[in-house]
């Protein structure tokens, strides 16, 4: 038992009937639906569900249309089903010039090969020319833990090289950093898009994150394969100032060839980083030109809202959410340019789907529960990030957001129960009781490297202190499926449903989310942060607005 559910459990103490009450509903979860639903989300016809494409707008149609008919009310603005928020847009527009220089020798990098490219300015054309290069470790200030790696370096106009994930990620037992942020588990630090904003931060032309699958937690063929999908990123009132010229990834490879432009080794440069009195490292006498074209506009994306009126506390309201983008169409695989986003994340949707079914057949609650279908969550959130910058509901009172993110097929319930972000919430320890029932157990993200909690959709709404779930993931490589689809099908045109698909694990999974989810909102109860998570401290200043 970890250390959420014993928390929750101390604290909590769901009783039997709590239990009962939540499981009361005449129908539960079916799996064939689950599948159908899938099916019809992730079929060709919806070109992968590309945000500000004509498959969006066939998209949240249709996932409208399916509240509808299952009697939710619209849940958005003005009494309509969507939300609308405005999105910067930039697409590749011909080839890109990347190379480095050094004492009258060059090296020429390949995008998508070796690096992978784009900016998020709204500008059509990218060019830094002659322009200095600094090794800065991990690319992280975290002053909270006694942590900089910039120091007092100027890396203002140059172009700064980072690691993946966290300086204490993979460090030996006993070694001064080890456990300086969350060991093995990424934190938010560790993320590239944190490195992508302090890079900005710190006046940087550009920054390339150095990959390695481990610190990532994804192969090089996954950023490679949807390289050449467009750039999206909330509208920004001062994207010069916000966002760095030119951002993206570096393999190993390639940046072992430039580092050795500057008479540098990668190898031991990783370990220089992982001590609290690194400075930054200029590769002297290396310069990087680096040039492209793209198409800048902004579309507009929606996040669909649907909504069932609690009848006691209206005011109060417990959220299920569930992306519903993909990348679209991309490079193609096998002759096959449509990424068409099955798995993630046509399930999630299904799944919420399902979990409003249930709601809708039953009991009305007595708390509001509203169901979000959120936007361009595989471009960085951006729609959940626009909704927890402007709430259709406010967070004070949002009572718990329930986040369902990647579901796999099969037949086989496994008895272990995988919760992203285990130990940050009591939320943890009311889902034990409902798996116990069932005879299973929770257990920690086996892969906490990939930071998993800190790319999905509920961590815009954490980040603003609403506790959230995020259980029964798919992609966390906690047995051989899902290995095998993290391998060979995640994020590449090979994630399909296909006809042999079952969904009996799934459906047992979902059907525990909605039991927690139903609890809460019978209830009065106000989940919790741990105390010392870093989420802890937001929700608190927003105490006096709820009520026990």
């Amino acid at each position: 038992m970890f250390r959420t559910a014993a928390v929750a459990l101390a604290t909590v103490l769901l009783s039997s009937s709590a239990l009962t009450s939540a499981a009361v509903a005449q129908e539960r979860v079916d799996p064939e639906r689950l599948s159908n639903l899938t099916r019809v989300l992730a079929s060709d016809e919806f070109e992968g569900r590309a945000p500000g494409t004509d498959a969006e707008t066939m998209t949240v149609e249709w996932i409208a249309q399916q509240f509808a008919a299952l009697g939710l009310e619209p849940g958005g603005p003005d009494g309509s089903w969507f939300q609308t928020a405005e999105v910067s847009r930039t697409s590749q527009d011909g080839p890109a010039v990347l190379t480095a220089s050094a004492g009258g020798r060059t090296v020429t990098f390949a995008r998508a090969d070796d690096i992978i490219v784009g900016s998020d300015r709204p500008v059509d054309r990218i060019s830094l020319k002659d322009t200095p290069v600094v090794f800065a470790g991990y690319g992280v200030s975290a002053p909270e833990r006694g942590w900089d790696d910039f120091k007092d370096v100027d890396v203002r106009g140059k172009v700064i090289l980072v690691i993946v994930n966290d300086p204490d990620f993979g460090a030996p037992e006993g070694h001064p950093v080890a456990n300086t942020f969350d060991g093995q588990a990424m934190t938010y630090y560790g993320r590239w898009p944190y490195k992508f904003e302090e890079a900005a931060a710190q006046g940087a032309a550009a920054v390339f994150v150095i990959h390695d699958t481990a610190g990532a937690g994804y192969p090089w063929s996954t950023l490679a394969g949807s390289s050449t999908a467009p750039d999206l990123d909330i509208v920004r009132a001062d994207p010069e100032k916000e966002r760095v010229a030119a951002q993206g990834w570096i393999s190993g490879e390639a940046t072992q060839k430039l580092l050795q432009l500057g008479g540098l080794d990668l190898d031991a440069l990783r370990v220089a980083a992982r001590s609290r009195d690194f400075r930054p490292v200029e590769l002297d006498g290396v310069t990087m030109n680096i040039e492209f074209g793209q198409k800048a506009d902004r579309i507009q994306t929606r996040n669909v809202i649907a909504r069932i009126t609690g009848t006691e506390h209206p005011q109060e309201t417990v959220m299920f959410g569930a992306h519903w983008d993909g990348y679209g169409r991309g490079t193609p695989k096998n002759g096959d340019d449509i990424y068409n986003a099955a798995v993630d994340n046509a399930t999630g949707v299904a799944g919420i789907l399902e979990i409003a079914r249930l709601f809708a057949a039953g009991e009305k609650p007595k708390r509001s529960v509203v169901f979000v279908s959120w936007a361009a969550e595989e471009t960085g959130l951006l729609g959940a990030e626009y909704y927890a910058a402007n709430p259709v509901y406010p967070l004070e009172t949002t009572v718990a957001n329930i986040n369902m993110d990647s579901l796999l097929p099969g037949d086989e319930i496994d008895p272990n129960i995988v919760v992203i972000g285990a130990g940050k919430s009591d939320l943890d320890g009311r889902l034990l009781p409902f798996a116990a029932r069932e005879g299973r157990r929770l257990i920690p993200d086996p892969a906490p490297q990939a930071g998993a909690f800190y790319r999905s959709d509920h961590f815009p709404l954490a980040r603003s202190g609403v506790p959230a779930l995020f259980a029964a993931a798919g992609f966390t490589g906690h047995n051989e499926a899902s290995r095998d689809y993290v391998a060979n099908r995640y994020h590449t045109p090979q994630d399909e449903w296909t006809p042999d698909w079952t969904m009996k694990a799934a459906a047992a999974d979902v059907q525990l989310i909605y039991e927690v989810g139903r609890q809460l909102a019978d209830s009065r109860d106000w989940p919790q942060w741990v105390a010392g998570s870093e989420f802890e401290g937001v929700r608190k200043q927003s105490e006096d607005r709820r009520r026990p």
